[in-house]
């Protein structure tokens, strides 16, 4: 036990099933993963189209007006006040409160039809949202387009880690769930690449074109879910016992499944007598889990990292650079991003999360507290000083620190952690919060960013910081590690916890490992 809170994997009852990653499985987790494409291109894009002059002068006149204005070179105008419309960042946000919504129909869609089929809707639902947003002619259908693209997220990211979670072999899990942030920062990047070439593509129509193919990492998705298999844990929900077997024989490259197959069938029974998966998950021996759920994602976006990834174009153009420095700028942050990301994913599954999460959270929080004071010490309270561009590049390597420190941490491990910590019986219903609390936090905090520059100025940087050493602190106390623990065995995890072991009883423990498939040694 390490840092007050810890349970080391070794700890627990733990069960290592026979079998081996199969190519089979590395190619439908990585057809899966690229539901965080759809999910990873939006964050990247929308940014950077709310950064191009024609985009706002055509559906936000007001904001390109005080933006000419703050950028005429008098420095009369404050730089942190220029993008402060409620309006421009409802065409950001509404699409996080869509997906929040979709996020609870979602829950039901999965557990009834299947992880992939609710991978299928959310991919054709964002396909209408692409195009909508393509050709949008005033602010009304960005909205709707928004909207629709919201729903696409909201089922994406229910479906996408619990399949994941169902079809990885314990020892890898990490790895292929992380897959699931590796598409979603590989879609970042793509948008920050194409936003960087649409915005130079003469007569001002870039944006639409930056907009449309959004389209393209929805048809990956979709098209691609029509080819998936479904999980041994989905098929065995619906009561399909023979094919649940096979497909564990193929999942697991082994005929010697009987007893993963036994555990599975076990927790499936008691998945089955669930009738209420939202009313149960507020029980008492659940309530770890429901902690998991709705205080991971809520701390994830307190990391501010949202901030970064949707408004990264406005927010260097905010502090100084022109328009195409911004879009450039957007893209260094997201190659650090992606390469970042790629360093969680070969070490999860040996450093453990603990490790990944504190650490990160001691970088995020440094490198917060160094961009809020180089923003300070150049723009002071007033935000009309000009930033020049050798000081302006430290403010993009210190901005890059923070995002490689969130990138192997709290961004991969935030879906990671909730996913693989459920039980079947509860499981749908407890992503759906994570994506709904997750959405929710998205939404607020993207709707809140620019009036609170705009009012807190380079203070806000304090402002995230603070919250990044509470979650740290958090974390040291009550998350333990999940490193190696098989699903099914992840009650005993809890068990063995300084503080949740209080809320699972000896009766609760026994009957939660019989739910969740453990078998009993005798």
């Amino acid at each position: 036990m390490a840092g007050g809170g810890a349970v080391a994997p070794e700890a627990a009852s733990k069960q290592e099933y026979p079998g081996r990653l199969t190519l089979f499985v590395l190619m439908a987790c990585l057809v899966a993963a690229t539901g965080g494409l759809i999910f990873g291109y939006d964050i990247g894009i929308s940014g950077g189209v709310t950064s191009m002059d024609p985009f706002l002068s055509r559906f936000f006149p007001s904001v390109y007006r005080k933006q000419q204005q703050a950028d005429d070179g008098s420095n009369s105008s404050n730089q942190y006040c220029k993008f402060d419309s409620q309006v421009l960042t409802m065409f950001t946000s509404s699409l996080y409160l869509a997906a929040l919504v979709a996020s609870v129909c979602a829950a039901s869609v999965t557990r009834v039809a299947g992880r992939k089929w609710s991978m299928f809707v959310g991919g054709v639902t964002f396909l209408a949202g692409c195009a909508l947003n393509g050709a949008a002619q005033n602010v009304a259908m960005l909205i709707l387009g928004r909207v629709l693209l919201g729903f696409g997220v909201g089922f994406a990211n229910q479906s996408v880690p619990v399949y994941l979670s169902e079809m990885a072999p314990a020892r890898m899990r990490g790895m292929l769930n992380n897959g699931f942030q590796l598409m979603i920062t590989l879609g970042i990047l793509a948008a920050n690449l194409i936003n960087y070439g649409t915005d130079k593509i003469a007569g001002g129509w870039g944006w639409r074109l930056s907009l449309a193919l959004a389209a393209v990492p929805a048809a990956i998705i979709t098209v691609g879910s029509l080819f998936l298999p479904d999980t041994p844990n989905s098929l065995l929900e619906r009561g399909k016992a023979d094919d649940a077997r096979e497909m564990l024989r193929r999942v697991r490259g082994t005929d010697d499944v009987a007893e993963e197959y036994g555990d599975l069938s076990v927790a499936s029974e008691a998945s089955r007598a669930v009738k209420s998966p939202w009313r149960d998950i507020l029980r008492r021996q659940y309530r770890p889990q429901l902690a998991m759920a709705v205080a991971i994602p809520l701390l994830q976006q307190l990391t501010g990292i949202n901030v970064i990834m949707f408004y990264a174009p406005v927010l260097f153009k905010t502090l100084g650079f022109g328009g195409s420095a911004s879009l450039m700028s957007a893209v260094i942050t997201g190659v650090v991003n992606l390469a970042a990301t790629l360093v969680s994913v070969f070490t999860v599954d040996r450093a453990g999360r603990r490790v990944l999460f504190l650490q990160g959270g001691a970088q995020i929080f440094a490198s917060l507290v160094a961009v809020g004071a180089l923003i300070g010490a150049k723009l002071g309270w007033s935000g009309v000083a000009e930033i020049q561009p050798g000081y302006a590049a430290v403010v993009v390597a210190v901005m890059c620190v923070y995002v490689a420190g969130f990138a192997w941490s709290w961004g991969p491990l935030g879906w990671l952690v909730p996913s693989e910590v459920m039980p079947l019986e509860v499981r749908p219903a407890g992503q759906s919060i994570t994506v709904a609390v997750n959405m929710f936090m998205t939404f607020a905090v993207a709707q809140a960013f620019l009036p609170m520059l705009c009012r807190l100025n380079f203070v806000l940087f304090f402002f995230f910081a603070a919250w990044v050493a509470a979650m740290t602190l958090f974390v040291a106390l009550f998350v333990p590690e999940t490193k190696g623990v098989p699903i099914e065995d992840m009650a005993n995890v809890w068990k063995a916890h300084w503080y949740w072991s209080r809320f699972v009883t000896d009766e609760d423990a026994q009957h939660a490992d019989i739910e969740m498939g453990s078998s009993v040694k005798n």
